[in-house]
């Protein structure tokens, strides 16, 4: 069994990961999953895109529903747990990019969420707690 490929070394260092879900449903049931098991903080479901791959020698099209998980490096090895676990394709798009900079109370917000001690919404920095998306 494959194990996921680990470049850094910062356990605090927030990352993005993108994977993708086959329908809505799954996209949801994906999100849910990753949260309750507090592998990221935040999972944004995004619009279905089209998209165009090679899969078993074959050019293959299909339509997916995009996910963007907020997380930290010493989380990641669990969301990708949680996502292979729960995720109905044989190889999932599992794609972690570092942030390199960003809205300071944002990246803390996601560590101490990702942390496991905070109890969930209580570490949203004060301007987020706005009626605008944390994430």
């Amino acid at each position: 069994m494959q194990r996921h490929t680990d470049q850094g070394s910062d356990p605090d260092e927030v990352l993005v990961v993108v994977t993708n879900a086959p329908d809505a449903d799954t996209a949801a049931r994906l999100s849910r999953a990753v949260l309750e098991a507090r592998a990221a903080a935040c999972v944004n479901r995004l619009a279905p895109v089209e998209s165009e791959y090679w899969w078993q020698g074959k050019l293959e099209q299909a339509q997916e529903w995009p996910l963007l998980i907020k997380t930290t490096r010493a989380r990641y090895a669990a969301l990708e747990a949680v996502i292979r676990q729960h995720h109905p394709y044989d190889v999932p798009e599992l794609v972690a990019l570092p942030v390199s900079a960003g809205y300071g109370p944002y990246l803390e917000w996601v560590r101490s969420e990702t942390a496991g001690g905070a109890a969930p919404g209580t570490a949203v920095p004060q301007d987020q707690s706005k009626q605008e998306s944390a994430s």
